[in-house]
């Protein structure tokens, strides 16, 4: 009897989240009252089938006007014609299609007056200064700017809000992105957080820890548009689901527990 009192409390442990499986960083000391440079910040770099807004301005707006087409102009038409080419699949609302443009899969993007220019593969500020070199033979006093339209990841598995999140900021770590989806529950692994990231046709998989603390020099720790993150369950979760089985389960566990503990208790 001893023995199957041994084994329930055992069960009943292990089915349980322990403490140091909801503490962060704790592989290691973190180096307190220490300065460190941040040396795996990165520049986003353009993609296809991002989503840009370009402003172009100038002292003479008339100078300009061009460059700046209203919804229905040259940059509606472009993204007109690929909302038709797109499977649905980017996201994007129909009125961030007609405020922005979209860079093609070539890496290419049709600008008004200028033509077609190539960006993909360059960071917003080399962008920049592509289309300044471009629109100065027509107007020598012009400014332009960029930004995206569609920064976008995916949180999945055991956070509080699950799905699609947008960014409005380009500098984004995966703290962030945990906090924006409302933290991780008691039940996520944080010892096995899967990063999966496409850039330039190709896929990677990143099995991240974020019980370790050089989480935080590691080059995934700035996470870059289209990430898909999914934090696993831990195994008490697994055990624990609460189904109708689960629950019985729970109830009849427990009971046993009570009633090997009294029978341990009097028959000493």
């Amino acid at each position: 009897m001893r023995i199957l009192y041994f084994f329930t409390l055992l069960f009943l442990t292990c089915s349980c989240v322990q403490h140091k499986q909801l503490v962060n960083f704790s592989q290691g000391p973190l180096p307190f009252n220490k300065v460190e440079a941040i040396a795996n910040s990165i520049d986003l770099s353009i993609q296809a089938e991002d989503l840009l807004q370009i402003n172009v301005s100038s002292f003479d707006p008339k100078s300009i006007a061009a460059f700046n087409p209203q919804i229905g102009g040259a940059g509606g038409q472009q993204n007109n014609a690929l909302m038709q080419q797109s499977s649905g699949g980017s996201g994007v609302s129909s009125l961030e299609l007609f405020s922005g443009y979209f860079v093609d899969q070539e890496g290419y993007i049709d600008f008004p007056v200028i033509g077609r220019v190539k960006i993909g593969g360059l960071t917003l500020g080399v962008a920049r200064d592509t289309l300044l070199n471009r629109i100065r033979p027509y107007v020598s006093d012009v400014v332009v700017s960029l930004r995206f339209l569609n920064l976008k990841i995916t949180m999945l598995g055991e956070v509080a809000q699950p799905g699609l999140v947008r960014l409005s900021n380009k500098r984004v770590t995966l703290l962030d992105a945990i906090g924006m989806a409302g933290d991780l529950t008691p039940y996520a692994d944080r010892t096995n957080i899967l990063l999966m990231r496409e850039k330039d046709g190709q896929r990677q998989y990143i099995n991240l820890n974020l019980q370790d603390p050089a989480i935080f020099i590691s080059p995934y720790f700035y996470l870059q548009q289209n990430d898909f993150i999914y934090v696993q369950p831990t195994k008490a979760k697994v055990g624990g689901i609460t189904d109708q089985a689960g629950r019985l389960f729970s109830f009849a566990s427990a009971g046993l527990s009570m009633i090997t503990l009294i029978i341990a208790i009097f028959s000493k």
